[in-house]
């Protein structure tokens, strides 16, 4: 589960630190670019699902941070904005990945703007899944875990990898092919062989962590 600690879920870059960069060696610029890059890819292809709990502001790499988890929650007050041409900058390490969830419509409008957005604009172009009351962001992110843990943790992680190559790859005969393998092979394991049971028989599978 990703969320900020404070008033906020991400309040921008700090703007000192970039113009920093702006005068720093070329080499060192460009580092901070791609480590940009690698955590927003390591977030998105992270084995297990991930939840983003937005309150307050979310602003700049934090949308990127925020579209890079499975799941995003946020609260109804919660802002949003892709503001870096404001400052001169872009927001090129998160736009591939701004462009797969938003289309390049959207993504088009809101990082040429900079404009500011509100969590339910937010979910109408779906950047986030679900909008609830600050209150209730707990609450809400408490169900969603549950639901998580009900999953088989390895039929999970297959099925996000999967989610996140179909993005990427052609749709060829020889991925339909493979495809069909892993859904065939996946019915021949354990893993399976408890779900099923386990729906069948009307009690928790036993991957469910047990009442501590």
């Amino acid at each position: 589960m990703v969320r900020g600690a404070g008033r906020h879920f991400q309040a921008g870059a700090d703007l000192s630190f970039l113009r920093r960069l702006g005068t720093a060696p070329a080499e060192e610029n460009l580092d901070f670019s791609r480590r940009t890059m690698a955590a927003i890819d390591g977030l998105r292809h992270f084995q297990h699902p991930t939840i983003a709990v937005v309150h307050g502001g979310c602003f700049g790499g934090g949308v990127g941070i925020a579209a890079a988890c499975d799941i995003v929650i946020a609260a109804e007050d919660a802002v949003f904005a892709i503001n870096e041409v404001r400052w001169g900058i872009t927001a090129a390490p998160i736009i591939p990945l701004l462009a797969d969830r938003l289309g390049s419509g959207v993504l088009g409008r809101l990082a040429l703007t900079g404009e500011r957005f509100a969590a339910a604009e937010a979910r109408r172009i779906g950047l986030v899944h679900e909008v609830c009351p600050a209150s209730g962001l707990d609450a809400a992110a408490a169900r969603i875990v549950d639901e998580l843990l009900m999953a088989a943790p390895e039929a999970a992680a297959m099925t996000k990898a999967l989610v996140a190559e179909v993005a990427e790859i052609p749709d060829t005969p020889g991925f339909r092919e493979r495809i069909a393998n892993e859904a065939a092979a996946r019915r021949r394991l354990p893993e399976a062989a408890e779900g099923l049971a386990s729906f069948a028989e009307k009690r928790r599978p036993k991957w469910y962590p047990a009442a501590g």
